[in-house]
């Protein structure tokens, strides 16, 4: 029995081909992100930046605190453990939205911890701009004045 065997021939040109429109589209996206931040106001690139460090840091700070309830912590390290995971909604590579569903699962536990710990307790585990934390968590509740 005779068979005929195609054989596809890469040759180094189809190679070069296809790397320089690989690295035509990480350019491109590379620029698209240099756009995109230069349009932001002042301060939120850098905000944005640093937020999950910081989030990171604030999280292994209030799993320790004494003052902060077990259904906060459990937030919190249910958040921690979503950053640290290695499946994701939105795959990491992708540019610009590829940390969203992180950001996006830490802001939801931090509002909803933020509601059950004291404003001053999350103000000194957050170790940057405190107006950022302010800006995630809302407006302090008030507190009811004795009568």
């Amino acid at each position: 029995m005779t068979g005929s065997s195609d054989v596809t021939v890469v040759t180094v040109l189809d190679v070069l081909r296809l790397l320089v429109i690989g690295a035509a589209v990480v350019a491109c996206s590379w620029t698209l992100m240099v756009i995109l931040a230069a349009r932001l106001p002042a301060g939120a690139a850098k905000d944005l930046a640093g937020f999950l460090p910081a989030c990171a840091t604030m999280l292994r700070r209030l799993r320790t605190d004494p003052r902060v309830p077990g259904r906060a912590k459990a937030a919190v390290a249910f958040a921690g453990l979503w950053v640290l995971s290695p499946i994701d909604l939105i795959p990491e590579f992708l540019p610009v939205i590829g940390p969203l569903d992180d950001i996006v699962v830490v802001a939801l536990a931090l509002r909803y911890a933020g509601r059950s710990v004291p404003r001053d307790v999350i103000h000194e585990a957050w170790p940057a701009d405190p107006a950022l934390i302010d800006r995630l968590l809302g407006a302090p509740k008030p507190t009811p004045e004795p009568s």
